[in-house]
């Protein structure tokens, strides 16, 4: 299972709005066939694995790290090809939270006379798919807060430059970071300040994430470096309804997706953004916004986790700080996330914490 697992980590970013799957077959003490969920969420990855194992999937134990579906959609049940190839036994980590699943597979399997064990390295599969189960189960995709800053929390200088405050293991880690996501989030300051590309380079062809500007007023030119590539890869950008009609068709005619959104107290309402994002499939999204767009999600409680950079520099209290204000009076008020882990990137670190229980 802990096979399966590293093959459906293959599948973030990629499969979305399906699961990230992964699927081994064992026959005899011999691994048979193996697969992960497919780019664009086809083939699954009891398909992959079954097509890999031919005829020697008969009688055979299928490791999967999730319950294989029941229901017909794009392809037929995998349920039904599990049957239909006579394993022995299938082996799942977890319950597919989706209404047309959610036990219907397992019991499928069982009704075919198949083995069903359930719950294996069940944590390890939760925090995997926590994209996934959020939308399902919440309505909302998963949230990664990124920051980089300065050991003093800074993320730039009292001039605004901030190039570069992290090394360049730390800025391929982002790279890898926005790989493992379905899209990338910004605000209009950070769009406007920094004219970002947002995509993911130096790391082969791979699929682009959907890049994400939160835009109320569209003050982002249509003319900047994602407007100009936003028919090579997708940009969306989320807007309230006083931005100018101008912008709006400016926008439009760079093949842009214009998503309008609800405001509140004259800002977009960011938990109503997210729900909009996760309507149209997304499971898992990286906000590499700045200190403004960070503190309103930290705020709102809509951070799942957060991937702190830090570099090996202090820059002082006159630099730009990592996060924005969070009206907090009271230090038994602030939110304390539960570190995860900590990777050394060269001089850099990057430290990941999980907000919730």
């Amino acid at each position: 299972m802990a096979h399966a697992l590293r093959l459906a980590a293959r599948g973030l970013g990629n499969v979305w709005p399906n699961p990230a799957v992964g699927c081994v077959i064992v026959r005899d003490g011999v691994m048979v066939g193996r697969g992960w969920t497919q780019p664009g969420g086809r083939p699954h990855a009891e398909v992959r694995a079954l097509l890999q194992a031919g005829p020697r999937a008969e009688g055979a134990t299928v490791y999967v790290t999730l319950e294989p579906c029941a229901h017909h959609g794009q392809t037929p049940p995998c349920a039904e090809a599990l049957i239909a190839a006579k394993v022995a036994r299938v082996v799942t980590s977890l319950t597919d939270p989706d209404p047309r699943v959610s036990g219907k597979g397992h019991a499928m399997l069982r009704a075919a006379g198949i083995t069903v064990t359930e719950g294996v390295l069940t944590a390890q599969a939760t925090h995997l798919n926590a994209g996934f189960l959020k939308r399902v189960t919440q309505g909302l995709p998963f949230v990664t807060l990124k920051l980089a800053a300065s050991l003093d929390g800074r993320t730039a200088t009292a001039t605004g430059e901030s190039r570069w405050i992290t090394g360049p293991e730390a800025r391929r880690k982002v790279h890898a970071l926005r790989l493992a996501h379905d899209a990338v989030m910004v605000g209009s300051g950070t769009a406007l300040a920094d004219d970002p590309d947002l995509t993911v380079r130096d790391m082969g062809a791979v699929r682009q994430p959907v890049r994400i500007v939160l835009d109320r007023l569209l003050k982002h030119s249509p003319v900047s470096r994602l407007g100009r590539t936003a028919k090579d890869h997708p940009v969306w950008l989320l807007y309230g309804s006083a931005a100018p009609e101008a912008a709006r068709s400016a926008w439009e005619a760079t093949g842009a997706a214009l998503i309008e959104t609800s405001e509140k107290n004259g800002h977009l309402d960011l938990k109503a953004a997210l729900q909009t994002l996760a309507q149209k499939g997304l499971t898992r999204i990286l906000s590499e916004g700045g200190s403004t767009i960070a503190a309103a999600l930290v705020k709102a409680g809509l951070v799942d986790e957060l991937a702190m950079f830090l570099g090996g520099v202090l820059i002082g209290a006159e630099g730009h700080p990592a996060l924005g204000t969070l009206d907090l009076f009271e230090l038994s008020a602030a939110p304390r996330p539960n570190l995860r882990e900590v990777e050394r990137l060269g001089k850099d670190t990057l430290s990941r914490w999980h907000f919730g229980n």
